[in-house]
Order: C-alpha cells, then sequence, then structure tokens
C-alpha cells in the first residue's frame, strides 16, 4: 500500500508548454505504490518521475488533456508504418531501469539538439537526478533500449507496466535518428508491446493544443481522452476521439 511521504503545490510559474500561460503542479511523494494503484492514478490523470506523482492545478487553463491509446482498435498510420519501418533495423530490449554513463551522455545529446531545435532551456540532469526521475525503483518500471547494428545505444524509453495500462513516461534518443521519425517508432513500439502482453491501454501523458513538443500525440488514433481530473472516489470518464 502507498506511504506518503509529502503532498505539496507549487505555486504558479510559468509554464513549460505555453509560455504565455502560468501553471502549477500538485504533487505527491510516494513510496511502496502497487502496480494497481499506480493503474487507478493513471486513469485518473496522474503521472511518475520516480517517487513523485503529479497532475495539473491550473487555475486558469485546461490544456492539459490526459491521453491514452487502446491497444485493440490502434491502426499505424501510412506516415507511422513508415516510422516503423525507417527504424526496422534497430533492436530493443525491455528490463528494469538502470544508470549508467552511456545513458547519461545519450541525454545530454538529445536535450541539447531539442535545445537548439526547439529553444528549450539547457539541461542539468546529474546522476542523482537520473537515478530519481528515470531508475527510482518500482514494480512497474520498465526501461526499453534501442541499439543499432553496430550494438551502439540510440534510445531510452522509461515506461511503466500495470494489467492494464502501459504507460510512456519519456523518450530521448541519438539525434542523428530524428530525421527517420524514431520517437513516433518507439510509441509504435510500445503499443505493439502492450498489445501482445494484452495490456488494453497505451498511456501518453498529457496532450497540449499549441505546444509543438507534444504534437504528435494527437496522431495516434483512435484514442481517449479524459474529462478533466476526478478524485480517488469518482469514476473516470475517458471520450473516444477518432480525428485529430
Amino acid at each position: 500500500m502507498a506511504r506518503v511521504l509529502d503532498i505539496l503545490q507549487e505555486e504558479p510559474r510559468a509554464c513549460s508548454y505555453l509560455p504565455d500561460r502560468e501553471a502549477s503542479l500538485f504533487h505527491r511523494i510516494l513510496v511502496e505504490v502497487s502496480p494497481l494503484e499506480l493503474e487507478a492514478m493513471l486513469e485518473r490523470g496522474w503521472r511518475r518521475f520516480g517517487p513523485d506523482y503529479f497532475r495539473p492545478v491550473c487555475e486558469s487553463c485546461s490544456a492539459c488533456v490526459p491521453t491514452r491509446i487502446p491497444t485493440g482498435t490502434f491502426t499505424p498510420s501510412k506516415s507511422q508504418r513508415r516510422a516503423r519501418n525507417a527504424c526496422s533495423e534497430l533492436t530493443a530490449r525491455v528490463g528494469a531501469p538502470v544508470f549508467d554513463q552511456e545513458r547519461l551522455a545519450l541525454y545530454h545529446r538529445w536535450h541539447a539538439f531539442r535545445e537548439a531545435a526547439r529553444g528549450w532551456d539547457e539541461a542539468s540532469l546529474s546522476e542523482r537526478t537520473y537515478r530519481i526521475q528515470f531508475a527510482f525503483p518500482h514494480p512497474a518500471a520498465r526501461e526499453l533500449t534501442y541499439y543499432d547494428e553496430a550494438g551502439r545505444l540510440v534510445g531510452v524509453g522509461l515506461c511503466d507496466e500495470t494489467p492494464r495500462a502501459w504507460s510512456a513516461i519519456y523518450f530521448f534518443y541519438d539525434p542523428d535518428w530524428a530525421k527517420r521519425s524514431i520517437g513516433t517508432a518507439n510509441v509504435l513500439f510500445q503499443l505493439e508491446l502492450a498489445a501482445r502482453r494484452g495490456i488494453p491501454y497505451v498511456y501518453l501523458g498529457y496532450q497540449v493544443e499549441g505546444c509543438r513538443s507534444l504534437a504528435y500525440k494527437a496522431s495516434f488514433l483512435p484514442q481517449e481522452q479524459l474529462v478533466g481530473y476526478p478524485d480517488e472516489n469518482e469514476e473516470p470518464v475517458w471520450k473516444v476521439v477518432t480525428r485529430s
């Protein structure tokens, strides 16, 4: 059963998705969270980085919409199939999240690429922060690693797996693979993996209209979007979206 270490709400700050708006997150710092407890939180719009479980509580904005893809009805588009084929030479491995210098270096190469392409702030991810955010021990935690034909690590996906949910948490990759749409191929692989394991939903986190970095999520159809942010004792309502 989950044990609460801390609960806090951020003061309003500049939004990292929509710079002209303010944002605030509600955080629960939790340990000993079971996969079923995590699943119930995902169904209600929560996300996880390490022991930090959070969701938006922005006063004047509701642009962050939790999104999930039903594995039983999803059909890849022509462009998504091209992305998968362009990355077909990669070898994917599933295991427990770990830290090493190769992963940290890949993260910083990817982030520097995004800083130049999207104007992101400079990254300052340390070994300690990586271990807490991406490799914190959790029974549901999974890591997808992608290797090229030479055995080089070119992509790392951090995920969670529960009986009815596969949560795509974060993905970073070698910028040399950007033109092959490795990000899209990664989502497709997770959808295929979840379907093979009998998991009905892949959670993609928040979709934010107007945010370029998150625009790709709208292309995975059909999808479902959460209505509001229900409390623990409320039944979540997910509406079906069949076109972007």
